[in-house]
């Protein structure tokens, strides 16, 4: 098959036709998902806090965690990386998580939840609820989708670079949409670019290409104790005396994620940020003896090896929290657009097809929307699942999650059936 102009096109439109849905969904979960904490904080008050204030000693918490949840045990602690969202403590009580929204300056409990909308947008953009490794793949596999659809618009799209301010207007509603397509789509390249290729990394570290995992994956030391000392053990531990040691061994360490040995053999352990820039909080890590606090184990982010490095920035990068609330909108606004270059895509392929029969603009997407739908549908019963049997989220959650969907179909039904073909009128 000989490559011109032509047929980039046909590839280009293929990816953001024929995979629509799925890449609609892919796309606009993540979106969503850089902005996930502060959406928390708009829609639940129990995790807003001030945003001043001196942080109350750890060991309060968790005697008020223990207070409420006596039967329980906490399995993470995290602060989200802004001040004015609570401290978020796991606890697992009765063969389900809690998430405890915790204020960090006073040690108040403020509420807790089956699910956060963090949590929901986290796993729908990591793996759709598919499980099996399954749902995994199949967004990693979109990154590839998105480098190639960025790399043959630029090959059919000759001399983009002069037309970054051109906006045709005045000539119909099909030719805007077509203009705003291009528009959004060569300002969206940096970070289409970069969504891509961290997603494409993300994949070979899951697949274990080349065998990356051996200079990536930090083997967490075991502590040695009969099965029975384990017990209770969370509620009991000392976490400021853990920080104190931890920010010994890391000077500047700020302390962002607390690990305790909720299992039997695990240390207890922290994560945080210093110095160093873009790497996560797991970059800099701490190990502990949950007994005796002696040291087990630490990695400085400045000490470690370009694939863990590489490893360590990706998340930064990929979802934008890397510069707080402004890089988080910057990454949103972007994500937005990437989005759109679906959902106009398909529109103007649908007008393309104006004058042809209904029959004809069925071809537009074709068979390819039986995998789109039948990859959506499970998608759907592994959430409800999840939702159902893991969170055990209270019905009304249930309820406004549902509704939300429902009403995303029913504008996408109005916008792609509906009007189209009012507008067509085809006989």
């Amino acid at each position: 098959m000989k490559l011109n102009k032509r047929t980039f096109f046909k590839v280009h439109s293929w990816i953001g036709i024929k995979l629509s849905i799925l890449f609609f969904i892919v796309c606009f979960s993540g979106t969503i998902a850089t902005v996930s904490h502060e959406l928390d904080w708009l829609f639940n008050p129990e995790i807003r806090v001030p945003t001043t204030g001196t942080p109350i000693s750890r060991n309060v918490i968790r005697d008020n965690i223990r207070s409420r949840y006596p039967a329980g045990e906490i399995t993470y602690w995290t602060n989200p990386r802004a001040p004015y969202l609570a401290d978020i403590v796991y606890v697992h009580q009765n063969d389900h998580r809690r998430y405890v929204f915790v204020n960090p300056y006073t040690g108040a409990i403020q509420g807790d939840a089956a699910i956060t909308i963090q949590r929901y947008f986290r796993d729908l953009h990591y793996f759709l609820f598919i499980p099996f490794q399954i749902g995994h793949f199949t967004v990693l596999t979109f990154a590839f989708l998105l480098l190639l659809s960025v790399v043959t618009a630029l090959i059919f799209y000759k001399k983009w670079y002069r037309k970054l301010f051109v906006l045709k207007t005045g000539k119909g509603l099909l030719v805007l949409l077509r203009s705003l397509h291009r528009l959004m789509g060569l300002w969206s390249i940096p970070f289409a670019l970069l969504f891509a290729v961290t997603g494409i990394w993300y994949f070979i570290e899951r697949a274990n290409v080349g065998g990356v995992s051996r200079y990536i994956r930090y083997q967490v030391p075991k502590v040695v104790k009969n099965e029975a000392a384990w017990e209770g053990l969370t509620y009991t531990v000392d976490y400021d005396k853990v920080i104190q040691i931890a920010q010994k061994k890391i000077p500047g360490l700020v302390i962002e994620n607390i690990g305790p040995p909720s299992s039997v053999g695990n240390p207890v352990y922290v994560y945080g940020s210093n110095h160093i820039p873009l790497v996560r909080p797991r970059a800099n890590r701490v190990y502990l003896d949950p007994f005796n606090y002696e040291v087990l184990a630490v990695q400085n982010a400045k000490d470690i090896n370009t694939q863990t490095w590489l490893n360590d920035i990706a998340d930064p990068l990929h979802f934008g929290y890397w510069g707080g609330l402004t890089t988080k909108l910057v990454w949103f606004a972007f994500g937005i657009g990437i989005s759109s270059l679906v959902l106009s895509g398909i529109w103007i392929a649908i007008k393309r097809k104006i004058k042809q029969r209904y029959a004809e603009q069925e071809r537009i997407i074709g068979p390819w929307k039986y995998l789109n739908h039948s990859i959506t549908l499970g998608m759907f019963f592994f959430m409800y699942h999840a939702l159902i049997v893991r969170y055990a989220v209270a019905w009304q959650v249930t309820a406004a999650i549902t509704l939300c969907w429902l009403l995303l179909i029913l504008l996408t039904w109005w916008i792609y059936v509906w009007r189209m073909n009012a507008i067509n009128q085809l006989p």
